[in-house]
Order: C-alpha cells, then structure tokens, then sequence
C-alpha cells in the first residue's frame, strides 16, 4: 500500500502561543507606526488651514485631512483589536503554563513520596528502640563508674549537727576578725612632744640655766672634776 499511495507526510506541529503573541505583536506595532505618520500629516494640514482664507483651495485641503482622519481611525481600530487579541493569548498561555507547572509540582510530589517509602522501608523502629535502651544502660554504667572513683576513703565519721555547729562557730569568729573598732584607741592616743620638757615655763629674754636632753639643769664643768 505504501509502495502505490505513498506515506502521508507527517504533520508539523502548529504554531505556539508565543509565536502567535509575538506576530500580533509585530502586527499593531506596524499599525501604530503607520497611525503616527497620518498625525504628523494631520498637523500638517492643519497648519496650512490655519494661514489660509475661506477658498477652493482650503476645502481641498481640507478633503485630504479628512480622508487621512479617516484611515487613521481605521487602523487605530485594527490596533486596538489587536492588542486585545495578544492580551487574550497571553492570559491563555499564563493558564497553559500554570497548568504544566502544576503537573510538574503534582509529579515531583508523588516521586518524593515514593521515595520517602522506599527509605521508610529500610528504617527498623525496634532496632531503634532497642539502641536507644543500649544507650541509656550505658549512660546509666558510666555514672556507677564515675561515683566509683569519686568515693573517699579513711574519712572519719562526723555528726551532721556537729559540723553545723562548728560552721557557725567559725562564722562567729570571723565577725570578730572583721571588728576594727580596737584602732579607735589608737587614734585617739595623744600625739608625742616635739619639744622638751619644762620648755613652756622659760621666759625668753631672761638668763635661764642650761639643761640637759632630759630637762635636768647641767652640772657646771668646774663640780664634775672636783
């Protein structure tokens, strides 16, 4: 069959969305460029209408701004349906997009569910509760161990009231360590002389008899040989 009709050629695959907002894109872009050009034309005309008298010759003008008035609006029309035609496919290809976008999240859900199966699968929770006893036991061994060889030996057995009435005792004796009150004496003693004794009672200006370091009169030189 093949060999007397011939294989039918395969179908190409339609244009996308994509492709179609970017021509009626392309589309009322030229349309807006061509509306341009008619107003630079209509100013023109106006201009002209502006500088001339009521005359033949005006009306003419006159005619020709109406008729670019005219295509103007027509290809504003054509622009307008145009954009609406793109805005139209843009919000049916946001759809299309958010659809494959929500199969693509549905698919990744389902592969990580199954996969957290398989792994669950592989997971004994009674040898996990089985390591979890062996860990405490062996906790439990290393405190006994430690109490161990933290014990004292030779320590001599002390009444507990005994030891509290000696700590108080000891706190006495501190409070007394700390009572300064014993320097009052000290600075209240009178201060030592600076000057010799009997001094106060020797008139200045009068013969006066000399005396020794202790304030004693000093025996004359002439008695101390005889």
């Amino acid at each position: 069959m093949n060999r007397l009709f011939g294989r039918g050629k395969p179908k190409e695959p339609g244009p996308s969305l994509n492709d179609c907002i970017s021509g009626v894109d392309a589309r009322a872009a030229n349309i807006e460029e061509k509306i341009a050009k008619l107003e630079t034309e209509l100013r023109k005309y106006r201009e002209q209408m502006s500088k001339m008298r009521e005359s033949p010759a005006k009306n003419s003008v006159k005619q020709r701004a109406l008729r670019v008035l005219k295509q103007k609006k027509a290809y504003e029309q054509q622009a307008e349906s145009l954009r609406n035609q793109s805005f139209n496919m843009e919000q049916a290809n946001y759809a299309a997009q958010s659809l494959k976008d929500t199969q693509a999240t549905v698919a990744a859900m389902k592969d990580g569910v199954k996969q957290m199966k398989t792994e669950y699968k592989k997971i004994n929770i009674d040898q996990i509760e089985d390591i979890q006893d062996d860990m405490a036991d062996m906790l439990e061994q290393a405190d006994e161990v430690q109490d161990a060889l933290g014990r004292t030996y030779g320590m001599p057995e002390v009444d507990d009231d005994d030891l509290q009435a000696e700590l108080d005792a000891l706190g006495d004796e501190m409070a007394l360590d700390d009572d300064s009150s014993y320097l009052d004496d000290v600075v209240k003693a009178p201060e030592a002389p600076d000057r010799e004794p009997g001094a106060d009672s020797v008139k200045p200006g009068k013969s006066t008899i000399e005396t020794d370091e202790f304030g004693l009169p000093k025996i004359p030189t002439s008695l101390k040989t005889t």
